[in-house]
C-alpha cells in the first residue's frame, strides 16, 4: 500500500496478534504533534501506564501488549517517561528501548539495535539505534519482538 515493509521478520510468525482500531477517544492528556501523548516525566510503572492509557485509538491496546511482553521478558525491568516517551531499562545499566507514537504507527527504538539478530528493520541517524514500526492492522510477531527485547536487555544501555 505504498509503504515498504522491511519488518516481515517481526510481523509474521507463529504467535501473532492483529493490530486494530478501537475508536478510543475522550478527555485525557494532550496529544502532541503526530498524536504522541504529553505525559509528565517520571520514573516507575505509573507514568508509563498513564502514557499507554493516553495513546490514541488502536495504539493503546498495542502499547499495553508491548508493555506486558517487555515485563514478561525482562524481570525487574525499570520504567520511566522521558521526553514524552516510555523508556525501559535495568537499574544501573541504562535504557535499552523506548516507544513513541506517530500519526500512523508506533515506533519502538532499540538503542543498541544494530547488535540484535536479526537487526530491527528501520535504520536511525544515530549510530547503533534501530527501529521497529507497528502500523494498524500489522501482525505482531510476539516471539520475535520478545527475542529482541531479551537481547537488548543484555547489552549495555543508554544513560539518559
Amino acid at each position: 500500500m505504498g509503504r515498504e515493509t522491511t519488518g516481515d521478520a517481526a510481523r509474521k510468525g507463529a504467535k501473532t496478534g492483529t493490530v486494530s482500531g478501537d475508536g478510543k477517544s475522550g478527555d485525557g492528556p494532550a496529544l502532541l504533534s503526530g498524536g504522541n501523548p504529553q505525559i509528565a516525566k517520571g520514573h516507575g510503572d505509573g507514568p508509563v501506564q498513564a502514557y499507554i492509557a493516553a495513546m490514541p485509538g488502536w495504539k493503546s491496546a498495542v502499547g499495553r501488549r508491548l508493555d506486558a511482553l517487555i515485563v514478561a521478558a525482562v524481570p525487574g525491568v525499570g520504567k520511566a517517561v522521558k521526553w514524552n516517551s516510555p523508556f525501559y531499562g535495568l537499574e544501573g545499566e541504562g535504557w535499552f528501548l523506548s516507544l513513541h507514537c506517530f500519526t500512523k504507527y508506533i515506533k519502538v527504538a532499540f538503542f543498541r539495535g544494530g547488535a540484535l539478530h536479526p537487526v530491527p528493520p528501520e535504520a536511525s541517524k544515530s549510530g547503533d539505534t534501530r527501529y521497529f514500526h507497528i502500523y494498524e492492522g500489522d501482525d505482531l510477531d510476539e516471539r520475535q519482538f520478545t527475542d529482541w527485547v531479551k537481547q537488548a536487555s543484555r547489552l549495555p544501555g543508554e544513560k539518559m
